[in-house]
């Protein structure tokens, strides 16, 4: 019992839990939806106007269906699909939007507009069972019914189903005879009698119109005829309208616009052609129901419109010339169908607006578009307020999204931060740094004078001092990092929890944003948002110069840079404060230019820290390319090339292996270019393919071993070249986890978990000595610790020097080449898990010597900490014995509970978090965690609770006042002391 106290203190140290008090002052969530899926009408923007509330719907490229205020650009409500669950398209009517999603248009979903609520949702069939095609659209539709509000639908291009909305469940359902690749239905219209389905049927030559008519209430087969016609592309030539007049389809053919009304009986299967012009592409903008589309041809746009008797299609009006930056876009005004353009105009270097009817142009607007910060307008949508004022929503081709109400900008949401890939911690530079006019080779006079300027603050501080030290009013470790409106330029707080991070982005966009609060401080735009034709992917990133090398801190990013025929890796340069391009002498505002290090693809990219860093590229042919590519960098990489060894995975005719490889001898001057060779070779079995090869988590080690209960020590193996390879083997049903020496290619580790119905998912990360890993165990086990259970489990493993305690081999600075590479011993233990994982990290601190965490993402949003004690693979499997008391083991259960104590997310929904980042703050104790995919969050933790800092309800006043009181006792009995003295010395 005399321990129970010591057990007590070590659980209560475990329940660190975040305080309500600190909600959204410690911690931030930026809440985003992805940006708009422009690849077809259905999943394209739209204003949406409910019970006098007025919302923008759109379908995102992050599977997510989202209802935008239009007042200030907050997010009304959201609905995450789920990643196997692809939107396919979503249709108001009325009050909800139909939602179609799944392979083949296998699910659909009635959400209400004003909750965001699911109202309906039915399987049409299993995953499994749908088609895939190319595009995804093809195929899928939905309609309705105007009387009962039911649901028609297209699902796999060939069966068409009636929902009811009051039961949720099939009216009926139709599925063509032909449920073949030859013909593929992909358009509806319903009326209420007759549903036209519509679709194309395989040819020798091209693809003919085939047209099915139903029986609206029965779903019973009144007529199936092909029509004449040859259609080159169904997804954007072929076209079905619900006018007023009769239902009708139109196509393009060969440059000609064929239009044919249908009746139910399909008596008529000769096409009208539309004479007078030839046109390249029809484009649908949103206004079908009235019959009306935009020819575009050589010569402009022309509004095409169905005649008042529906008996054939007219050119109504020319909209302009032909531009590959002109957009457009129907709406409504009062039930009438209006039409808008958008063009920049060089003359005014500004977007020009022009709205008009369908048969003369009324208004001409100017918007106040950033063509430096925000690309090219990719597409808009056009909504009119019941006072009549005009309203713009538009999508950049930077991935923000935009309101403009006349001529003014409203709102501006960054969208392109929810398809972030890689992110950097930057430190900020101090207060004084960054406010003084410090320069690294400032003359005396010039520092003399900066220092007086100074000193003209010097009284403030003075006061602010005195104050502090009173009050004891100082900067606490639950305090705030935003910053203030008094700040000034970029700086860190008193801790350093204020820094910035760079995120890059795959739109074509680079950010820089405060960890404070997560607000954009910067945003540099790349050459893919301007040039269409190019597309960028970032594959690396590392800070190149931080605040302690005197300058403003430096990052670089290797991407890769694809046009229509020419693939180049390049690399930018920025200024991490504030996005200047530093890869040239006279950075340029505007579009930032990356320098082309080599044409191709990068086989590998990693950066080297030797008297300096610099950053070294691999290409296709394993020729090594340096960045930057000057003396220094060529000089340092000559002395240093000979000591790397890297792997890099390697495909032959039937199997896969991992090679290593080293670098060639290298010429200081660079007239040799150096070559990577291979060293070793880890061929895996047959079938084995690999899936990640992934680095270990960096960091200060500051302790070599750990101390046991009985004094004796177990030394860490701290093998600095191991990397962890993550494999699958389909055919037989496991996934790997390996852990092997880069150097040799030794296999220090390894394991085989089930797959998962053929697939892995296995998230993993090796930090020192400690390798964590989680899967799927997707059937009953039979023996062990979690014996008659399946789920989810967590596997940690850590890896100790020799074959028992108190014996040393230095593992950390041993040669590869050495037999005592392998002389390890490795403990290990397995957990059942409650949760699936996106995401798994360490923490990090600045020193090392704070206790790590393991942060881990769930699939259910949640963000957990899990203490590395919890998950110690030698705790014991009976009541644990005084000495491993005193080291802080506890007895080993095999279920990882699921304590909310632990979630430091608190009420936060982080969604579909793809990485976690962890970075140190100046405080040794806390760690940075951020988590970033749809949406980003951060916040501090510390593992070890902050002990290099006063606690906040520590009495600095009662200090003060106890001290003051102490020194003022002592001047008063000073004198007092030394006169009885004296009187003492005259009276002996």
């Amino acid at each position: 019992m005399r321990f129970l106290p010591l057990l007590v203190l070590f659980y209560a140290l475990g329940c660190w839990a975040l305080h309500e008090s600190d909600v959204g002052v410690v911690d931030w969530h930026k809440e985003l939806v992805g940006v708009p899926s422009l690849s077809s009408q259905s999943t394209a923007p739209r204003f949406a106007s409910v019970d006098g509330r007025n919302l923008i719907l759109t379908a995102t490229g992050n599977n997510v269906l989202a209802a935008i205020e239009e007042k200030d650009g907050s997010i009304a409500w959201r609905y995450v699909f789920d990643a196997e669950d692809r939107i396919i398209g979503f249709y108001q009517n009325g009050d909800v939007v139909v939602t179609l999603s799944g392979p083949g248009g296998a699910t659909v979903r009635s959400i209400d507009i004003k909750t965001g609520q699911v109202v309906l949702e039915h399987h049409l069939h299993s995953n499994s069972e749908g088609l895939l095609v190319d595009p995804q659209q093809l195929g899928k539709d939905v309609a309705f019914d105007q009387s009962s509000q039911d649901i028609f639908s297209i699902s796999n291009g060939h069966t068409v189903t009636r929902l009811s909305t009051t039961t949720g469940e099939p009216v009926w359902s139709w599925t063509s005879e032909d449920q073949t690749s030859l013909t593929i239905f992909d358009r509806l219209v319903a009326t209420p009698e007759t549903i036209y389905v519509i679709g194309v049927s395989t040819s020798f030559a091209s693809l003919t119109l085939h047209v099915a008519t139903l029986s609206a209430s029965t779903g019973q087969l009144i007529q199936s005829s092909e029509i004449h016609g040859s259609i080159q592309d169904p997804s954007t030539d072929l076209f079905a309208f619900t006018s007023a007049a009769s239902p009708a389809v139109v196509w393009l053919e060969q440059g000609l616009v064929k239009y044919l009304p249908l009746t139910p009986e399909l008596k008529k299967k000769k096409p009208n052609t539309l004479s007078g012009e030839q046109f390249t592409s029809v484009v649908d903008v949103g206004l079908s129901k009235h019959g009306i589309l935009v020819g575009l041809n050589q010569l402009g746009s022309t509004v095409l419109s169905i005649h008042g008797d529906g008996s054939n299609l007219k050119a109504a009006r020319p909209l302009g010339g032909r531009d590959p930056s002109d957009s457009y876009a129907g709406y409504e005004v009062n039930g009438s169908p209006y039409l808008a353009r958008t063009y920049w105009s060089t003359k005014l270097e500004q977007i020009t607006l022009e709205l008009g009817g369908i048969d003369a142009l009324e208004t001409t607007t100017q918007l106040p578009f950033s063509t430096e910060k925000y690309g090219k307008l990719a597409h808009f949508t056009v909504g009119v307020s019941p006072s009549g004022e005009t309203t713009v929503f538009a999508t950049t081709t930077t991935g923000s999204v935009q309101l403009y109400k006349g001529s003014e900008q409203q709102w501006v949401r960054e969208e392109a931060l929810a398809t972030t890939v890689l992110v950097e911690f930057v430190e900020l530079p101090e207060r004084v740094a960054a406010e003084g006019d410090l320069k690294k080779d400032e003359s005396f006079a010039h520092r003399i004078g900066r220092q007086i300027v100074l000193a003209q603050d010097f009284p403030r501080y003075l006061v602010n001092f005195v104050k502090r030290f009173v009050t004891g009013s100082y900067a606490s470790a639950t305090s705030s990092a935003a910053a203030s409106s008094t700040d000034g330029p970029l700086s860190r707080d008193t801790f350093g929890f204020r820094q910035i991070i760079v995120s890059a982005t795959t739109s074509g966009s680079i950010f820089g944003i405060d960890s404070g609060n997560g607000n954009v401080v910067w945003k540099r735009s790349l050459e893919a948002t301007v040039d269409t034709g190019i597309t960028i992917t970032p594959i690396k990133m590392w800070t190149m110069k931080t605040v302690s090398d005197g300058v403003d801190p430096e990052v670089v990013v290797v991407a890769h840079r694809r046009g229509e025929s020419t693939v180049d890796t390049v690399v930018y340069h920025i200024n991490a404060l504030n996005g200047d391009d530093l890869s040239r002498e006279a950075p340029a505002a505007g579009v930032l230019q990356g320098v082309t290090v080599f044409q191709g693809l990068a086989t590998e990219a990693f950066l080297l820290e030797h008297h300096g860093k610099f950053v070294v590229l691999l290409d296709q042919s394993l020729k090594v390319h340096l960045y930057p590519n000057n003396q220094k960098s060529r000089t340092l990489f000559s002395t240093i090339y000979d000591k790397l060894s890297f792997p890099l995975r390697s495909s032959m005719s039937r199997h896969q292996d991992i090679k290593g490889y080293q670098i060639a001898s290298s010429s200081a001057d660079g007239s040799v270019l150096s070559t990577a060779y291979p060293t070793w070779a880890l061929p895996l079995p047959q079938g084995e393919e690999i899936q990640a090869l992934l680095p270990p988590a960096r960091g200060p080690v500051a302790s070599l071993g750990k101390v046991l209960g009985n004094r004796t020590t177990l030394y860490k193996y701290l093998n600095p070249r191991l990397f962890t390879a993550l494999t699958v083997n389909p055919h037989r049903g496991l996934c790997g986890v390996y852990l092997v020496d880069s150097a040799k290619g030794t296999v220090v580790y390894h394991a085989e978990v089930p797959a998962n119905h053929g697939t892995c998912d296995v998230k993993a990360v090796l930090v020192e000595n400690w390798l964590v890993y989680h899967y799927y165990e997707s059937e009953f086990v039979e023996k062990g610790n979690v014996k008659g259970t399946k789920g989810y489990r967590i596997v940690t493993v850590e890896l100790y020097e020799g074959k028992g305690v108190d014996e040393k081999t230095q593992s950390s600075d041993m040669s590869a080449f050495v037999n005592g590479t392998t002389n390890l011993s490795a403990y290990e233990e397995s957990f059942v898990f409650p949760h699936a994982l996106s995401a798994i990290a360490p923490t990090t601190t600045k020193f090392g010597i704070t206790a790590k965490d393991l942060i881990v993402a769930t699939k259910n949003g949640k963000i957990q900490s899990f203490p590395r004690r919890l998950l110690n693979p030698r705790r014991p499997h009976r009541k644990p014995t005084s000495e491993e008391v005193e080291e802080g083991l506890f007895q080993y259960d095999p279920l990882v509970y699921d304590d909310p104590k632990r979630v430091i997310s608190h009420n936060y929904q982080v969604s579909n978090v793809q990485k976690i980042v962890t970075a140190p703050a100046l405080l040794e104790s806390t760690s940075l965690v951020f988590a970033f995919g749809l949406d980003m969050f951060l916040t501090r933790v510390a593992p070890s609770n902050t002990f290099d800092v006063l606690s906040e309800s520590f009495n600095k006043a009662q200090l003060v006042l106890t001290v003051s009181g102490l020194v003022a006792a002592i001047l008063i009995t000073r004198p007092m002391v030394q006169r009885k003295r004296l009187r003492e010395k005259w009276y002996l």
